[in-house]
């Protein structure tokens, strides 16, 4: 019988289930590797081509509730795009399992599985994944993300193409989901060192018991969990690119062990003494203003410019209003290929309450939405309701403005959620009292407290 040419990762820590599994895969698909610690996958991953990973979702000891799976599955996904991973959980562990899919796994299976399943399932991913290789790689490079053509990002973008071949810090500034990863990895693919590791880092999930080992390494033997030299993520980024999101919720005490590697370019493993030489180029970003953060005395002023050789800020997308609609239907066009679904389309009412909407979650907002209503919406037409657009942005205050049907049900909708309570209703649609009750008269729409 001919092996199947892919590459497939088994994570586990239980020796039988990795003997198991090799002996079941390795009689179909070329190459099996096995791992029995997760702390090495990142590194595993840098050093060879896989194609499939297989991920257990529990490893301590009285943590059986999957969330180092997911944990695992986020950073799989972040490092290694193309990597199809599936789950691997005891059964009455579903709903964990289910968590993982929406997160990017391609399926789960049960343990102790049934051998056929176990093959189906994994032909299947690794059939899946030829399949987001060759779609990656028709993929015109420029339609990879959106940019917009606000005077801010514009600003944002060309700064970052500038900085992109130089090995400058850069320092990108913006609220939750205004596209920071997206920069990163932009300045990353158009720099010197774009045939190298991006190695993505969230400062702000890391817990401080762990945040020495996992950037910087450690030493077999280091601490009581330590079975084999592991290096952090510094190292896996050499020659490469570090990003270092969320930097602004790192603790005083560790700003201190993160500006003496920046500052000497070296990295120092728990549990050794000589320094490890880095050849990495460092961007960090945080949604804080650090400039108060360092007049407060909450984040250090050396460290501070240290970062920001280049600092790039990324506006909100309520200062983007040209390019709402756009980015919308590029975004739409990117999730209806990812579902396989037949053409989909915004309805007029459905693009002119995007517009309004104030989206303070910004672009991931947006996507979130526009997701959501995907699978929600019915006859191939995303409507208001699809995207549950309920409120009206407060920018929206004049008097003399024609409410549409969609916004006499979004008033309705906010009253009734504020038990009409019109100082309340008023604030949240950026109306005053009066204009909310001229609104209510003109839409019929009688309030059960009476007036206040």
């Amino acid at each position: 019988m001919k092996k199947t040419q892919a590459t497939i990762l088994v994570i586990d820590d239980q020796e039988d289930i990795l003997f198991a599994s090799r002996m079941v895969l390795k009689k179909h698909f070329e190459t099996i590797y096995t791992l029995n610690n997760p702390k090495n996958i990142l590194d595993t991953l840098s050093q060879n081509q896989i194609d499939v990973v297989l991920l257990d979702m529990n490893y301590r000891i009285g943590f059986e509730d999957g969330r180092e799976g997911i944990y695992l599955l986020k950073e799989i996904k972040t490092f290694s795009p193309q990597t199809t991973v599936i789950l691997m959980t005891a059964f009455g562990k579903v709903e964990t399992a289910v968590e993982g899919l929406k997160a990017g796994a391609f399926d789960y299976i049960l343990k102790p599985w049934d051998n056929e399943k176990l093959l189906e399932v994994v032909k299947a991913a690794v059939e899946e994944n030829r399949k987001e290789k060759k779609k990656t790689a028709k993929a015109p490079k420029q339609d990879a993300f959106f940019i917009g053509n606000s005077s801010g990002i514009q600003k944002a973008y060309s700064l970052a193409e500038k900085v992109a071949k130089t090995d400058a810090n850069v320092l990108i500034l913006g609220e939750n989901g205004t596209g920071k990863y997206v920069l990163a990895n932009h300045i990353h693919q158009n720099s010197n060192r774009n045939t190298h590791p991006f190695v993505h880092v969230d400062l702000g999930s890391l817990n401080d018991n762990i945040f020495e080992s996992e950037l910087f390494g450690y030493a077999k033997g280091a601490f009581t969990d330590a079975k084999n030299d592991t290096p952090g993520r510094f190292e896996l980024a050499q020659k490469g690119t570090i990003f270092l999101d969320e930097i602004g919720n790192v603790p005083l005490q560790l700003q201190a062990k993160l500006l003496q590697v920046i500052q000497n370019k070296s990295v120092t493993r728990l549990g050794e003494a000589k320094p490890r030489q880095l050849d990495v180029r460092i961007i960090t970003a945080t949604n804080m203003d650090l400039k108060q953060e360092v007049s407060q005395k909450n984040f250090r002023e050396d460290l501070y410019y240290r970062i920001n050789t280049m600092e790039i800020t990324l506006p909100p997308l309520r200062e983007q209003k040209d390019d709402i609609v756009p980015l919308a239907n590029f975004l739409l066009a990117r999730i209806i290929e990812k579902y396989d679904r037949s053409e989909i389309i915004f309805d007029n009412n459905a693009l002119a309450q995007m517009e309004r909407h104030s989206w303070n979650g910004n672009i991931r907002e947006m996507e979130n939405r526009i997701e959501r209503a995907v699978i929600l919406c019915e006859n191939n037409t995303i409507t208001v309701s699809d995207l549950d657009l309920d409120v009206i942005s407060k920018t929206e205050s004049n008097d003399d403005v024609q409410l549409s049907d969609v916004e006499k049900s979004a008033i309705e909708k906010v009253l009734q959620k504020n038990n009409f309570n019109i100082s309340k209703s008023a604030e949240e649609l950026g109306l005053s009292r009066a204009s909310l009750y001229r609104r209510m008269e003109k839409y019929k729409i009688d309030n059960p407290n009476g007036s206040e």
